[in-house]
């Protein structure tokens, strides 16, 4: 849409003045990115300026293509990504509302209906239905308050933002069992326990035989001490 600096005024039916926002300076003061001219301008100016994508963040603006009777195209800010198809954007000029447009409109829902989920395309949140609109508006992708050069390609998905088969890739899974730590004991346990002397054993030795004893009549016999020598 058209950039104008300043609120434009519309008389009403009773001759009072009203405020009138076009989307391109309601972008520009909340996101901080310092592009003029109408919004079909924006995504060829931040080219070399500013870091361009096709992923939402936070703070980046959706540079919409102009389509249909939306000939000067659309920029609105994201406030928040809810997961990989969901955002909520911060825009003017875009709904009707109690029979006016170029009003503001915050944290109202735009859907990713793009075959590949590249944000080509997508639905946004229009108030007189009170749901999302039915026309697939064509986006160029988004710019980011980042310098260029910084990464053209942001990715901003959080953990919980992920398919359920890029969380599994990222998660590390356990191969411990259940039974791993049974029967180990806690290290402050180990400490508290009482000390026990360790015990030692050594074998006994072999009682020495004792000698026998001759008997005296035999004392001065040669061959009974022979054989009494072989009984001991």
């Amino acid at each position: 849409m058209r950039d104008s600096t300043q609120f434009r005024t519309l008389g009403d039916a009773s001759g009072e003045s009203l405020p009138y926002l076009q989307c391109v300076p309601y972008a520009r003061q909340i996101s901080g990115i310092r592009i003029y001219g109408d919004a079909l301008t924006w995504w060829d100016q931040a080219e070399g300026r500013y870091a361009r994508g096709h992923r939402p963040k936070v703070g980046a603006v959706m540079s919409f293509a102009p389509h249909g009777r939306m000939e000067l195209g659309h920029v609105a800010a994201v406030s928040r990504v809810i997961d990989s198809r969901n955002v909520l954007l911060r825009h003017a000029n875009w709904s009707v509302i109690e029979g006016r447009r170029g009003q503001i409109e915050n944290d109202v829902r735009a859907v990713d209906v793009s075959p590949e989920n590249d944000w080509s395309q997508v639905r946004v949140w229009y108030a007189p239905i009170g749901n999302l609109g039915t026309t697939a508006w064509p986006v160029n992708g988004f710019i980011y308050p980042d310098k260029s050069g910084k990464s053209e390609r942001l990715t901003v998905l959080s953990s919980a933002d992920m398919p359920q088969k890029m969380r599994a890739a990222e998660t590390p899974v356990s191969r411990i069992g259940a039974d791993f730590l049974r029967g180990i004991r806690p290290e402050a346990e180990i400490k508290a326990a009482p000390v026990r002397r360790q015990l030692t054993y050594s074998a006994s030795k072999p009682a020495q035989p004792r000698p026998a004893r001759l008997n005296p009549a035999l004392a001065d016999d040669p061959i009974g001490r022979i054989i009494a020598s072989r009984m001991k």
